[in-house]
């Protein structure tokens, strides 16, 4: 993922900054417990392609 690309992507619902997980190739907001799915190198920030982050994988983020 480029680092200016990632400089300027923000969650589409709270517009807060975006936490990039290489190994699960995931978007991540801590603040709306969502993670956003990176295919072929491409962010997929639409909410009905999110999965809800656990409390656990939260904490992890921290």
């Amino acid at each position: 993922m480029d680092a200016r690309l990632l400089e300027i992507l923000v969650c589409p619902l709270c517009k807060g900054p975006l936490d990039y997980l290489k190994d699960h190739q995931e978007l991540v907001c801590k603040f709306d417990r969502l993670a956003f799915p990176v295919r072929d190198d491409v962010p997929v920030l639409l909410d009905e392609e999110a999965r809800a982050l656990t409390a656990e994988e939260v904490d992890a983020l921290r």
